[in-house]
Order: C-alpha cells, then sequence, then structure tokens
C-alpha cells in the first residue's frame, strides 16, 4: 500500500524532499538541520533559529518580516528546536496559501521559498556580528524558555530523570540550552556559529502539497551550499543495566512526580521497533494500557500513569503523579505490571486494540502535511529506510512471542521521583 510518494533530490549542500499529493490546500515548507548533541553547541543552536527568524537583511526588523508574511496570503513562519536520540534538530517551517485555489495567482510558493532562502542565507549582519538589538531579545526569550521548565513539573520531572539516567551521554543535554551559557553568546560568537552550522550540518528541505515537481526543483535554486563531507551516522550506542538507580527530589508541590525510565535498546529502524510499539501500548502508551487501568483505575495511586517510547534512543520512558505517601506502592505496581508483560499476561484482545489504535494514531499523523514530513525524517536521523506501508503491514503482523521478546529486553534503569515537602522523605 503506497500512501505517499517521496522524490528526493541531492543538492549541493542540502537534500531536497518533494512530496506531492492533491489533499492540502496549502502547501508546507520545512528546513531542517541535524548535528550531533553537544554541550558546547546546544544553547547556540537553541538561540540561533531565534535571532534568523527575528528578522533578515532585507527584512530587517520583525515588523517588517511578518508584515512581508501577511503579503503572502498570511503566510505562517514558525522555529523549533528538538532532540531525537542524540541529534539535535533545528527546524523552520513555512505554511502558504496553495495559488491554485486563490483567484490572484501570486506564486506564492516561489515567493514563500524566496523568502526561506533570505532568511537562512542572508541574515541581519554588521561587522560579521548579529543584529545587536535582536541577539538582547531573544537571549531574553531563550533564558525564559530554560527557566519555564522549573514552574512545570510534569516537564521537570521528565528532564531530570534523563539526566540522572543518560548522566554521562549526549542525550542528557537539553535541546533548550543552558541557562548560565546565555550570556556569553555574543553576535560575532553566534554569527561564528552560524557559518559552521550551515557548513556542518545534514541539511534536509521538505515541500509537500499540490505542486510540481520540476517547478519546485527549479524555485530552490535559491538554496546555494558548499558539498559537505558525509560523516558517519552515529546512534546511540547499547549500554546494559547492572543496577537500578534511584534518585529522589524535594520541592513544594502538592503532587508528586514519580518517573522510570528504562532501558530497550530498541531504536527505530531496527526489526523489533513495531514490535515495541505494540509493547508500549500494551503497557502504558494509551488508556486502555496496564498502567492506566491498573495504576490509576483500580487502586488509584495517580492521577496520571503512561509510557512513551524514545524511538531514537532505545529508552522506555513511564510517567506517573502520585501522593508521596504511595511511593513504595506505585513504584510496586508499575514493576509488576512489567513483569507481567514479560511473561505475555496479556489477551488477544489487548493486542487487537492496541494494533487498531496504532493504526488510527499513523493514519491521523500522516493525516497533516507536518506529520507526513516527520514521519519521513524518522529515516534521516535513523539513518535507515522504512516505508509508511512498513508502519500498517508490520503492525499487522507482529505476534504476541515478538512482543513478548521485546518485553524481555526492556531493563528498568532509574527511578526518578520529585516528591512534596509533606512526606519527602519516603
Amino acid at each position: 500500500m503506497e500512501l505517499v510518494k517521496e522524490h528526493v533530490v541531492e543538492k549541493s549542500g542540502y537534500t531536497l524532499h518533494i512530496i506531492p499529493t492533491e489533499k492540502y490546500k496549502t502547501n508546507t515548507i520545512v528546513w531542517k538541520m541535524k548535528a550531533p548533541l553537544e554541550k558546547e553547541t546546544a544553547t547556540y543552536r537553541a538561540l540561533l533559529p531565534n535571532v534568523l527568524q527575528s528578522n533578515s537583511k532585507k527584512y530587517n526588523t520583525t515588523s517588517a518580516l511578518r508584515s512581508y508574511l501577511d503579503d503572502l496570503y498570511g503566510a505562517s513562519f514558525y522555529t523549533d528546536v528538538s532532540k531525537k536520540g542524540e541529534f539535535h534538530i533545528i527546524s523552520f517551517t513555512i505554511e502558504v496559501a496553495n495559488e491554485k485555489f486563490l483567484q490572484d495567482k501570486t506564486p506564492l510558493l516561489q515567493r514563500a521559498i524566496e523568502f526561506l532562502g533570505e532568511v537562512l542565507q542572508n541574515p541581519n549582519i554588521t561587522d560579521n556580528a548579529f543584529h545587536e538589538a535582536t541577539m538582547q531579545k531573544e537571549k531574553r526569550s531563550l533564558t525564559r524558555r530554560i527557566q519555564s521548565l522549573f514552574d512545570d513539573k510534569m516537564r521537570y520531572a521528565s528532564v531530570r530523570l534523563v539526566e540522572e539516567m543518560c548522566k554521562d551521554e549526549p542525550y542528557s543535554i537539553q535541546a533548550s540550552g543552558e541557562e548560565d551559557q546565555v550570556d556569553e553568546i555574543t553576535g560575532a560568537s553566534l554569527f561564528e556559529y552560524y557559518k559552521r552550522a550551515f557548513t556542518d550540518d545534514k541539511m534536509d528541505l521538505y515541500i509537500i502539497g499540490d505542486i510540481d515537481l520540476d517547478e519546485v526543483e527549479n524555485f530552490c535554486s535559491v538554496f546555494q551550499y558548499q558539498e559537505r563531507t558525509k560523516s558517519p551516522q552515529k546512534n546511540s550506542p547499547e549500554k546494559d543495566v547492572s543496577t537500578v538507580k534511584e534518585v529522589r527530589e524535594t520541592q513544594d508541590l502538592n503532587q508528586g512526580k514519580l518517573n522510570m525510565g528504562c532501558r530497550t535498546n530498541i531504536s527505530y529502524g531496527d526489526s523489533d521497533y513495531f514490535a515495541l510499539q505494540l509493547f508500549n501500548g500494551i503497557f502504558g502508551g494509551f488508556p486502555h494500557s496496564k498502567l492506566f487501568i491498573n495504576v490509576r483505575e483500580k487502586e488509584s495511586l495517580a492521577y496520571y500513569a503512561a509510557s512513551r517510547v524514545e524511538s531514537h534512543k532505545g529508552l522506555l520512558m513511564i510517567m506517573s503523579g502520585i501522593d508521596s505517601g504511595n511511593y513504595e506502592k506505585a513504584v510496586s505496581i508499575i514493576k509488576e505490571q512489567l513483569k507481567l508483560m514479560k511473561e505475555g499476561s496479556f489477551t488477544d484482545e489487548e493486542i487487537s486494540q492496541t494494533k487498531a489504535v496504532i493504526q488510527n494514531q499513523f493514519l491521523e499523523t500522516i493525516d497533516s502535511a507536518r506529520g507526513v514530513i516527520e514521519v519521513f525524517y524518522h529515516n534521516i536521523v535513523a539513518g535507515t529506510e522504512v516505508e509508511f506501508s512498513e508502519w500498517i503491514d508490520k503492525t499487522n503482523t507482529t505476534t504476541r512471542d515478538e512482543i513478548i521478546a521485546v518485553a524481555n529486553k526492556v531493563k528498568l534503569d532509574t527511578i526518578y521521583f520529585l516528591s512534596g515537602m509533606e512526606g519527602g522523605h519516603v
């Protein structure tokens, strides 16, 4: 079953991915940049896209830049920084109306691509340094974003678990960078990093919509980069677990956060990846899963209880919100549910229900242009080739024995508990 077709063209310094489809009335353009997660560069990478999207040499104020987007029938433009496995990903996204569906035949796609070329290649630079007022504004914004993590205790607990579990691994580094590094970045040092990133990063441009292949490729001639040497794909090494680490922290909060991290050593593209997805769905990924039913519903121990797979790092994360006094009991029941999965104590109905939910979730994901791009981009990050059809076919054909085999690869590594002041010593 061919759901979506991707046309890949190797260009000088980047790879162009054209995805023609009549499904959408808008065209979506996403520029992605991939580099290894590194402590020295993480804060630079977090700041750079926000400085670039604020203004450029041609649109030298934020209001001028946004005004031009308004002229493109209200095109949207935004950036994102994330981590996938031990890679740091910068994304620039433009969504613009398709002129085929408008009476005005302004070449919106061409203009949007040219606009992206301007933003990426012609930054607001004076004397080899980024515009100072823009730097100060975006540094303040980045500092606030990093600080806001402390206020979101659910997110904070997830981050702390990863920091403890992956202490000496690149994955422990935050995609948003470090607060104490923000101040030391100058307009000149960021410009130096900008040149390095656009010389060394693996760069991919995705364009999806009701579009013509040759026309789009022609429009993309605005992007001029030098060829780069292909660096070998470095995926996360396998890691064995000898002892389970326990970390407890106390803060002034009402609801304790119990987060548990497991090693699966299974990553996107591995032969048992889809069995891992099914394992996670039965164990804690969905409202019908064992964690939700047994920890939250039956025992009323948790305000929420769920698990998720880190697809490019070989981890399984368990998240729950509990009263501090229920720590021992909650840990015990979660461990028991994992043990039952290893023993194959789940029904055929749970398997078929989970398969249906995963397939529906996948079809929902590829219902949006950005979702299609994200699924294709998994292959770039993992250095593999998983076809769209495999998500449906391999989910369908995965057996009970394969799910049990995956369950037995899942090893509890770290338990992190953030408790309130009362009973914080549980």
